[in-house]
C-alpha cells in the first residue's frame, strides 16, 4: 500500500522534473513515504501533478540512479531504507581570520616579491608545454618526471655542492606535504628533533604523525649538539645554511659533529631544510650539508617557494639509498602531486638558464630592500637587528620594550610584525625581539614602512640627523 507524500509545489526557472526529483528525495529523506512502501506509479503521479509523463519519467530515473527508491518489476517504485540522513544543524564556525588588507605592512616571511617575477617568460614555456607535450596529459612517474629530476640533480650539485642521482629525487607539491611524506617512512612513535626556536609547522606535522617531537635549544652556531645527543632521537630537523628564525649559520665543524652523531647509530638521519640558501648578501651560499655527507645520513629538502613563488608549489626530496627503498616499499603506487604541465615549465626554465637568471635579479632587488631597512632603522636608537646577512627576514630588538608592546605599536602603525615567541616550543625566546619579512613589502614604500617602524619601537619618535646606519 502507497504511503502518503505531500504534493510539491513548482517554481518557475527551474526544470519541472529536477523540482519533482529533489521534492520527492526530501520526502523520503523525512520517512516519508516510508522504508519499502510504495510510491505512486509513474501514470498515476501524471495525473495528480498534471505534469507530462517524462517529466515524472526524468525524477524518478534520478531517484533509483541515487538510491532514494528501487524498482521491482510489474510493481513500481518502492522507498529505499535510509539511515542517520537527517540534516544536521550547522554548528558554530569560528571567526574568519582577520584579512591582509587590514595590515598596511605584512611583514611576513612566506612572501615574495611579485614585481621580479618572470611573467612573460613563464607563460611562453607554459603554453609551449601545453601545445607541444601532448604526452604530458598521461600519467608520469610517481617520484616526478625524470628529465625533471635530472634538471634539478644537476642545478643542486652546481649551486649547493649537492650530490645525487635522479632516482634519489622525489617531487611534490611543497616542502610540508614531502615532509608529511617523509616522516611516514620512520616507525610509528619515532622520536624527532627539532630546532627551537624553529619552523612551527614542522612540530605540529611530527605529531600529526604519531611521533614525539623533542626541543633542541639552538644557539649562534645552530642546533646543540649535546642537548641532541642526549634526546633519544632517530631524525633531526636542522636548517644549517641560514636557520629559521634565528638567522645562523652553521659551521662546519657544528655540521661534522651533527653528521657524527648521525653516523652512530643505524636507523639515524638528518634531515637538511634548505628553504632559502639562495639568498646570501654578505658572503657566497654556503654549500648544502648534505654534500659532506659520505654515510647516507642527509635527507635534502628544497623549495622554489621563496626563489619562485610560493604558489608554484614544487619541492624535491633527495632520499639517502635505505630510505629510499623504504620509500618505494611504503608508497608502491603513489602519483606524483604536481601537473606533469608546471613539472615541465619549470624544467625549461630551469636548462634555458632563466632561473640563474632570475635568481640574480630577485638576490639583487631582496639585497637593496634589506640594505634599505637596515639603514633606515639603523637610525633610530635602541633597536638592533640580527641575521640580515642572508635570507628573506630579520629580527628585531628593542630591549627597552616588551615583546608584546613591540607588536602591539607595529600594530598601532599598520605594521604586522611576527613575535619571535611564536617559534619557541620549549625554550625561553630573547627578550623583546620580534622577526620582520621584508620579501614581500613594496619596494617603493620601503622607507616609509621602516620609518614609521623605527618612530614605534625607538625610544624616540625620530632619529638625529647625524644617526649612524645600522648594524
Amino acid at each position: 500500500m502507497e504511503d502518503p507524500i505531500r504534493m510539491p509545489v513548482f517554481e518557475p526557472g527551474q526544470p519541472l522534473y529536477l523540482q519533482l526529483y529533489q521534492h520527492l528525495a526530501q520526502e523520503i529523506q523525512q520517512g516519508r513515504p516510508g522504508p519499502g512502501k510504495k510510491l505512486p506509479s509513474k501514470r498515476r503521479l501524471c495525473a495528480m501533478l498534471g505534469v507530462s509523463m517524462s517529466t515524472v519519467e526524468g525524477a524518478y530515473s534520478l531517484l533509483l540512479a541515487e538510491g532514494y527508491v528501487r524498482s521491482h518489476p510489474r510493481s513500481g517504485y518502492v522507498a529505499a531504507q535510509l539511515h542517520d540522513i537527517q540534516p544536521q544543524p550547522v554548528p558554530d564556525l569560528p571567526p574568519a581570520p582577520e584579512p591582509p588588507s587590514q595590515w598596511r605592512y605584512n611583514c611576513s616571511t612566506s612572501a615574495v616579491d611579485t614585481s621580479v617575477f618572470p611573467f612573460s617568460s613563464w607563460a611562453r614555456i607554459n603554453r609551449d608545454a601545453v601545445y607541444q607535450n601532448p604526452g604530458l596529459l598521461q600519467p608520469g612517474h610517481p617520484q616526478g618526471d625524470q628529465p625533471l629530476r635530472l634538471a634539478l640533480a644537476g642545478l643542486l650539485a652546481q649551486y649547493r655542492g649537492v650530490r645525487c642521482t635522479p632516482e634519489q629525487i622525489v617531487v611534490g607539491a611543497g616542502a610540508d606535504y614531502l615532509l608529511s611524506l617523509l616522516l611516514q617512512l620512520f616507525p610509528q612513535g619515532s622520536t624527532v628533533a627539532l630546532e627551537d626556536p624553529g619552523y612551527p609547522t614542522a612540530w605540529s606535522a611530527v605529531e600529526r604523525h604519531g611521533h614525539h617531537p623533542v626541543s633542541i635549544p639552538v644557539d649562534g652556531q645552530g642546533m646543540e649538539p649535546h642537548a641532541l645527543e642526549r634526546s633519544g632521537a632517530t631524525l633531526a630537523y636542522v636548517t644549517p645554511s641560514h636557520q629559521f628564525p634565528l638567522g645562523v649559520t652553521m659551521p662546519v665543524e657544528r655540521r661534522s659533529r651533527l653528521l657524527r652523531w648521525a653516523s652512530q647509530a643505524p636507523g639515524r638521519y638528518l634531515l637538511e631544510d634548505d628553504y632559502d640558501s639562495e639568498f646570501r648578501y654578505a658572503s657566497r651560499p654556503i654549500p648544502a650539508l648534505q654534500g659532506l655527507d659520505h654515510g647516507g645520513r642527509v635527507i635534502y629538502l628544497g623549495t622554489f617557494s621563496r626563489s619562485i613563488a610560493p604558489a608554484i608549489r614544487v619541492a624535491y626530496l633527495i632520499l639517502p639509498p635505505e630510505l629510499l627503498a623504504r620509500y618505494h616499499q611504503v608508497f608502491p603506487k603513489s602519483a606524483c602531486t604536481v601537473s606533469r604541465f608546471e613539472q615541465e615549465t619549470l624544467r625549461q626554465f630551469l636548462v634555458q638558464g632563466l632561473y640563474s637568471r632570475h635568481l640574480r635579479r630577485s638576490g639583487n632587488l631582496y639585497r637593496r630592500k634589506c640594505s634599505l631597512l637596515v639603514q633606515t632603522l639603523g637610525k633610530y636608537p635602541g633597536l638592533t637587528l640580527h641575521g640580515q646577512g642572508a635570507g628573506l627576514h630579520f629580527l628585531l630588538t628593542a630591549p627597552h620594550l616588551t615583546e608584546e608592546e613591540m607588536v602591539r605599536r607595529a600594530a598601532e602603525e599598520g605594521i604586522r610584525v611576527y613575535p619571535l615567541s611564536r617559534y619557541c616550543h620549549q625554550v625561553v625566546p630573547p627578550p623583546s625581539t620580534v622577526v620582520v619579512g621584508y620579501a614581500g613589502l613594496p619596494a617603493d614604500e620601503l622607507e616609509t614602512c621602516a620609518t614609521l617602524l623605527g618612530r614605534a619601537l625607538s625610544r624616540v619618535t625620530s632619529p638625529p640627523d647625524d644617526a649612524p646606519p645600522g648594524e
